[in-house]
């Protein structure tokens, strides 16, 4: 989708119109049958793969997190619920907005901002932890966008990513079959172009001063209804980085 373009989240730019896509979905971002609904089923599972690796590095010890390309807040709320402190970040107005409606009055450690990674470059603030989960294949410079969140990442933390492989799986699955066969995400949502390959992932990494410690596939069961983590990265998968 090309079009005029905005500063977009972590590096390069993007197009208004990808922003308005997003913000179109805004107020059915928190229907788990809606638009979102694989996320909505891939979340609990991605949510607790990285858990399970902030609680070996960290212990029981709450985390600062900031959720880049947040969204209306599914990972960041999830996050927040297991005791993190959680700063969420998007720059689609709307879905920050359904975000910010979502967690009213819950208590939780979670707050909301609109804007772009780079925002926070200027800021004392570092981060524990970061999480951007399905937005590296829509930006546009993936190698900028790695770099700018090696760069709020305090000493010792950690990055997660999770995001879809370039293959002719994933072309089949993720592009035809979910949005043009059955209508799981609205058509548009990807650009198959963009996906990014494990391999290319990791050279971004290094080259951002981080390393690809750990990755693992995301399956979906459909007999089951549901997603696990194996070894299969075809399609989805989600990743850890560090310090190299």
């Amino acid at each position: 989708m090309q079009a005029t373009h905005v500063r977009a989240a972590g590096g390069g730019s993007a197009s208004a119109e990808e922003i308005a896509h997003f913000d179109a979905l805004a107020s059915r971002w928190w229907d788990p049958d809606g638009p979102m609904r694989p996320l909505h089923r891939m979340n609990p599972v991605r949510i607790a793969w990285i858990e399970e690796r902030l609680r070996r590095r960290y212990g029981e010890t709450p985390v600062s997190v900031l959720d880049v390309g947040c969204g209306a807040g599914l990972a960041a709320e999830a996050l927040a619920r297991h005791g993190h402190r959680v700063l969420g970040l998007d720059a689609a107005g709307e879905t920050i907005a359904a975000a910010r409606a979502h967690a009213e009055g819950s208590g939780l450690p979670l707050a909301y901002r609109v804007g772009v990674a780079e925002d926070l470059l200027g800021e004392p603030a570092r981060f524990g932890a970061l999480t951007a989960l399905e937005v590296i294949e829509h930006v546009p410079d993936p190698n900028a966008f790695l770099a700018t969140l090696a760069r709020l990442l305090a000493p010792g933390g950690l990055l997660f990513l999770s995001t879809l492989n370039r293959t002719p799986q994933s072309f089949v699955t993720a592009k035809l079959g979910a949005e043009y066969l059955l209508r799981w995400l609205p058509v548009g949502t990807h650009d198959w172009r963009r996906f990014v390959t494990p391999a290319e992932l990791g050279t971004g990494l290094r080259r951002a001063g981080l390393r690809l410690a750990e990755i693992a596939g995301l399956s979906y069961q459909p007999l089951r209804g549901g997603w696990r983590v194996g070894r299969d990265l075809g399609v989805n998968y989600i990743a850890l980085a560090e310090r190299g």
